[in-house]
């Protein structure tokens, strides 16, 4: 077990929006890359079979991960919220094939559990990890013809590269401020097509045409060769 080096995902998710800090165990599974329920791809981005080896860097409360292992894959999940991991082991307690990990995503790249057939972070821990150590850590973990693919939300024009986010705390407690890497799509191309992936796409899928949420999200995917 690594200790996470981003402290204030622990107490994040105690804090944080009601649909991370719901009590009651959602009733289905259910795998998205957005923030939009039930809109955009699925699971078909990932290129999967039943048995195969996936892993999420920050996994949360596991409804993506449980979904997989539903399915049949052998699900592992990493995240550095302790608080969410307890949440995803109540929740999808009865779910066969998914293992979970408390601790730093690149910590658990560098001493992977064998290698993966897909590894992928929806506005998880890719989001929050400098490109230039996630991408190689990644594409090491993976096996030959494996896809690595992340969503987030698309940059705001101009402001590229490391950038400055707030995380709630406790109630009398000033916001943590913690990072996150934003690049327009055509960079994350270049990006991953730099530390070998080929196949390389970055789209930008669009919300829903209704609904208070108006922002896209970016979806990058490549596949490793060899």
């Amino acid at each position: 077990m690594t200790p996470p080096r981003s402290a204030p995902w622990t107490t994040y998710p105690r804090n944080g929006p009601p649909a991370l800090t719901a009590a009651a165990p959602p009733p289905t599974t259910s795998f998205g890359w957005t923030l939009h329920p039930g809109h955009g791809p699925g699971t078909e981005v990932l290129a999967l079979r039943p048995g195969r080896r996936v892993l999420d860097l920050g996994c949360g409360a596991g409804r993506n991960l449980a979904h997989l292992a539903a399915l049949g894959m052998r699900a592992v999940g990493v995240d550095a919220s302790a608080v969410q991991l307890a949440r995803a082991r109540e929740h999808w307690e009865d779910v066969v094939g998914m293992e979970l990990h408390w601790g730093d995503a690149l910590a658990f790249l560098a001493h992977p559990t064998g290698p993966f057939d897909a590894v992928y972070s929806v506005f998880g821990a890719a989001y929050s990890t400098a490109p230039g150590q996630l991408l190689p850590a990644v594409h090491g973990a993976l096996a030959p013809g494996g896809v690595f693919a992340m969503s987030q939300h698309p940059a705001v024009d101009g402001c590229y590269g490391c950038q400055a986010s707030y995380v709630a705390r406790g109630p009398d407690e000033d916001p943590a401020v913690v990072k996150r890497w934003d690049y327009p799509a055509p960079t994350w191309v270049t990006l991953l097509e730099e530390h070998g992936f080929e196949e390389v796409t970055a789209v930008l899928l669009p919300p829903p045409r209704h609904g208070a949420r108006r922002l896209g999200t970016l979806l990058v995917r490549g596949v490793r060769g060899g």
